[in-house]
C-alpha cells in the first residue's frame, strides 16, 4: 500500500521533479569558477563571446561553452642555440632563454597554434639579424645592450599574438677553436705591448725624476752662492763705509782681525803639517795684537 503510494505521489510531481533537476543542472553548469592562475575563453555557437577571469563567472548554459583554458603564468622556452656571423665576419654559438606570458589570451587561441615555436623562431632571427650589425669585441662587451635590443625586438613582432615577453636572456657566446686561438694570441700580444708601455713610461718617468732632483740641486747651490755673494757684498759695504768714516784706521783694524784669524787657523792643526811662515810674519802677527787692543793699552 505505501509503495502504492510512493509511486502514485512520483508520478503526479514527475513534472516538477525533472524540472527541478534540470534547474540544478542549469545552474552547475552556469557558474564558472576560474583560478587565479588561469583564464577561460568563451564562445557562443563557436563564435568569441568573453573571456572569464580568475573568481566566480555566469554563463548562459546550452549556448555558452569554455572553449579554452589558458594559465597565465610566466613561462620559459627552452634554451636554444642558434648560429650567427657577426659583422667582422666571425661564425659563433649563441645560446639564448626566453621567458613570457600570456596577456590576452582571446589573440592567442585564435591567431597562432603553436606559441613556444613561434617565440622560438622569431627570437632564432633576431638575434641573427642584431649579432649581424655588431663586431665580435661589442657582442662580447656590450651583451647587456645587446639582451635589451633583443627583448624590445621580440615584444614587438609578438604583441598580435597578446603575448608579453617578460625577460631574454644571452646564456653564452661560444666560437670555434680556431677563433679562441687567434683571439688568444691578440691578448697575450696586447698584454705585451701594455707591459712594454708601462716599463718605458716608467723609464722615462725616473729620467724626469732624476732631471727635476738635478735642476733643484743646481737652484739650490745657485741660491747659497747668491747668499753667500750678498753677504760679501754686505760686508764689503760696511767695511767701506767704515773706512770712509774713520779713515785708514778701520782698514789697518780689519787686517789686524784677518791676520789674528789666520793664526787661529795655523794653531788649530793638528801638528802634523809643515808650515811655512813669512820672515817678518812674527811682527806682523805682533803689530795685530797691538790694533786689536787699542790705542794706549
Amino acid at each position: 500500500m505505501s509503495e502504492d503510494l510512493i509511486l502514485s505521489l512520483i508520478g503526479e510531481n514527475i513534472i516538477f521533479l525533472l524540472g527541478a533537476l534540470l534547474l540544478v543542472i542549469l545552474v552547475v553548469k552556469g557558474v564558472r569558477i576560474v583560478p587565479q592562475s588561469e583564464k577561460y575563453v568563451v564562445e557562443r555557437f563557436g563564435r568569441l563571446h568573453a573571456v572569464l577571469g580568475p573568481g566566480i563567472n555566469f554563463i548562459v548554459p546550452l549556448l555558452d561553452s569554455v572553449a579554452h583554458k589558458v594559465s597565465i603564468l610566466e613561462r620559459q622556452l627552452p634554451n636554444a642555440t642558434q648560429d650567427a656571423i657577426t659583422k667582422d665576419n666571425v661564425l659563433v654559438q649563441i645560446d639564448t632563454s626566453v621567458f613570457y606570458r600570456i596577456l590576452e589570451p582571446e589573440k592567442t587561441v585564435y591567431r597562432i597554434r603553436d606559441v613556444d615555436g613561434a617565440i622560438a623562431t622569431t627570437v632564432a632571427g633576431i638575434v641573427r639579424a642584431e649579432i649581424g650589425k655588431m663586431d665580435l669585441d661589442e657582442v662580447q662587451s656590450n651583451r647587456s645592450q645587446l639582451i635589451a635590443q633583443i627583448q624590445k625586438s621580440v615584444e614587438s613582432a609578438v604583441d598580435d599574438w597578446g603575448i608579453e615577453v617578460t625577460r631574454a636572456e644571452i646564456l653564452d657566446v661560444n666560437l670555434d677553436q680556431a677563433t679562441r686561438d687567434a683571439m688568444l694570441q691578440q691578448l697575450n700580444a696586447e698584454r705585451a705591448r701594455r707591459a712594454e708601455v708601462t716599463k718605458a713610461e716608467g723609464q722615462k718617468r725616473a729620467v724626469e725624476l732624476a732631471a727635476d732632483a738635478e735642476l733643484y740641486a743646481a737652484e739650490q747651490t745657485a741660491k747659497a752662492r747668491r747668499i753667500q755673494a750678498d753677504a760679501e757684498a754686505y760686508a764689503t759695504e760696511v767695511v767701506a763705509k767704515a773706512i770712509a768714516e774713520n779713515g785708514m784706521e778701520a782698514a789697518q783694524y780689519q787686517v789686524a782681525l784677518k791676520q789674528v784669524e789666520a793664526l787661529n787657523a795655523l794653531g788649530a792643526g793638528d801638528g802634523k803639517q809643515t808650515i811655512l811662515v813669512p820672515a817678518n810674519a812674527l811682527e806682523a802677527f805682533g803689530n795685530a795684537f797691538n790694533m786689536l787692543k787699542g790705542p794706549g793699552k
